[in-house]
C-alpha cells in the first residue's frame, strides 16, 4: 500500500475509515508488482490500482465488504475468458490480493500512520502484516500463501538442537508491525513479542535491501497469541505464520552532468520516473535553478568533485552529457569504479572511442569500460532534446529490466521482467557507498 502511501496518509489524518487492497503475490505476466494497492474508504472514494484496470471492479467491491464485515481476505485472481463479463486478468497472469479493513478505531492505525507517514516523506521504513493465519480470511481456490523468499531458515524454536525460548509477557495485538531502518519495531503481530521479534529481523533485512515480499516466521513457544480482532491464535511451537512485508526506500537518485538543453529534457524524465535529480556543472552561467525546474538540486562544482563527495548506491544513475574531456574524464573515470546501477555518455561514435583511449590511459580496464553505455540511449532516431531524454531514459529501464529495447511486436521474449534492484521501485543491491573523498571507491568485485 505503499505506492499510494501520501493519499492514505491524508485519509489516516482525517480519521477516515477505509479498506486496502494489496498485491501480495504475482504469477506469470501480471500487470502491477507485490505492494501494489487499491483503498476505497467508507464514502466510496477510491485511489490507487492492482491490476491496470482488469479486475479493479472485483477489487472494489471486496474493500466494500471488508470494511462492513471488519475481516481481512486473500483472493486470487487468474486469466478469465469465459465471456465478456468475467472477472480475470486478460495478460495471463495470477495475482494474489490481501484486503484489509481500517476501521477508524483500529488498533492498526498508530502503525499504520507512522509508516504512512514515514513512506509519504521518503525515509525508509517497513509494513509487516499477515497473509495467513487467524484473522485472515483465504479463497479456498487460492491454494496456499504466497511463498516467502528463499533462505529464511528455520523458525524461532524449531530446527536441530534448538530449544523454544523462555516466555515472554504477552503486549497489545495490532495486526501489524512498522519496522525501523535500526531494527526496532511498533505495535504486534498476535501480542506475541518474540514472533515480533523475528518478524522485525526478517522485516530489517528486507528493508536493507529495500525488498518488498513474503517471509515466514514461527512462534517461539512465547506468549498465547492473540489476533488484533481479539481472535485467539493457539499455535505450537515452531509453527509457521506467512507475513507481507512492503519496504519504503528514498527515492534514488539520477546525477546529470552538464546543463545543457538535453539535460533539461532528461531532469523532467527522471524526475517522472520517480528518480530524485541532481543537475551537476562547472559553469554557474549555465547551472541555475531557473533553467532546471524540474531537478531536485542544482550545483555548480567541478562534476568528478561533486561526485567524490557524494553516497551512491545499486540504483543510482549517472548520465555524462558534456562531451568534452576536461570533465568526461576524471568523472567518467570515478563514475566506472563506483557499485552503481547505470554509467551514460553522451557523444559521437569517434568521441567515444577517443574517451576509451582516454580512460585506458588513465587505468580503467576493459571490465570497468563495458559498463559504460556510450553513445547514450537506444537508437529511436531522436532529435529534439524531449526525444534524446525518451531514448536515455528507455535505455535506463531496458538496462535495470533487463529487457532487449526492441519493439514487443513479434517478439518471443517475456514482457514483464523480474525486478534486479537498480530501479525506483527495486532495491538497492549494493551497500551505499559514502562519500569518498579520498578517490574513488574499489572497483565492485566480477
Amino acid at each position: 500500500m505503499l505506492d499510494i502511501a501520501q493519499e492514505l496518509d491524508r485519509w489516516c489524518a482525517r480519521g477516515r475509515a477505509f479498506a486496502v487492497a494489496t498485491v501480495v503475490g504475482v504469477g506469470g505476466s501480471a500487470p502491477r508488482q507485490p505492494g501494489a494497492a487499491l483503498a476505497v474508504d467508507a464514502g466510496g472514494e477510491a485511489v490507487g490500482s492492482v491490476s491496470g484496470g482488469c479486475v479493479e471492479g472485483a477489487v472494489y467491491e471486496l474493500c466494500q465488504e471488508s470494511l462492513r464485515s471488519g475481516v481481512s481476505r486473500v483472493e486470487t485472481f487468474g486469466y478469465s475468458d469465459e465471456d465478456a463479463f468475467a472477472v480475470g486478468l486478460t495478460c495471463g497472469g495470477t495475482i494474489d490480493i490481501l484486503v484489509t479493513p481500517v476501521p477508524a478505531d483500529s488498533p492498526a492505525r498508530a502503525v499504520l500512520g507512522r509508516v504512512l507517514a514515514a513512506s509519504a516523506a521518503g525515509s525508509g521504513i517497513a509494513l509487516v502484516r499477515p497473509v495467513d493465519g487467524p484473522g485472515v480470511e483465504r479463497d479456498p481456490e487460492s491454494g496456499p500463501a504466497p511463498g516467502p523468499r528463499p533462505g529464511t531458515g528455520d523458525p524461532p524454536g524449531a530446527g536441530p538442537g534448538r530449544e523454544p525460548s523462555a516466555p515472554v509477557p504477552a503486549v497489545a495485538a495490532t495486526g501489524a508491525l512498522a519496522v525501523l531502518p535500526d531494527g526496532g519495531w511498533l505495535g504486534s503481530l498476535y501480542g506475541d513479542p518474540a514472533l515480533d521479534a523475528e518478524a522485525a529481523a526478517e522485516a530489517a533485512a528486507l528493508l536493507d535491501l529495500g525488498r518488498t515480499g513474503t517471509v515466514r516466521v514461527g512462534w517461539a513457544g512465547g506468549a498465547e497469541p492473540v489476533a488484533a480482532t481479539g481472535e485467539p491464535a493457539p499455535a505450537e511451537c515452531g509453527e509457521l505464520v506467512t507475513l507481507f512485508v512492503e519496504c519504503s526506500v528514498p527515492p534514488p537518485r539520477m546525477l546529470v552532468f552538464g546543463a545543457i538543453d538535453f539535460a533539461a529534457a532528461l531532469t523532467r524524465a527522471g524526475s517522472f520516473l520517480g528518480y530524485r535529480v541532481t543537475v551537476c556543472d562547472a559553469r554557474p552561467v549555465f547551472a541555475t535553478e531557473r533553467r532546471f525546474p524540474a531537478a531536485d538540486e542544482v550545483v555548480v562544482e567541478w562534476p568528478h568533485r561533486y561526485l567524490d563527495g557524494q553516497e551512491v548506491d545499486g540504483r543510482t544513475v549517472i548520465c555524462v552529457l558534456t562531451h568534452d574531456a576536461k570533465f568526461d574524464i576524471p568523472l567518467l573515470e570515478r563514475a566506472l569504479r563506483l557499485p552503481v546501477g547505470y554509467v551514460g555518455a553522451m557523444g559521437s561514435r569517434r568521441t567515444h572511442e577517443d574517451r576509451l583511449d582516454r580512460l585506458r590511459a588513465v587505468g580503467l580496464t576493459e571490465a570497468e569500460l563495458a559498463r559504460l553505455h556510450s553513445p547514450i540511449g537506444l537508437d529511436l532516431g531522436a532529435r529534439t532534446p524531449e526525444e534524446t531524454a525518451v531514448s536515455i531514459v528507455a535505455e535506463i529501464v531496458a538496462d535495470r529490466r533487463g529487457g532487449s529495447g526492441v519493439s514487443l511486436t513479434g517478439a518471443h521474449t517475456p514482457i514483464h521482467h523480474e525486478p534486479d534492484g537498480r530501479g525506483p521501485d527495486a532495491e538497492a543491491t549494493v551497500p551505499p557507498v559514502p562519500g569518498h573523498r579520498d578517490g574513488p571507491a574499489p572497483a565492485p568485485a566480477a
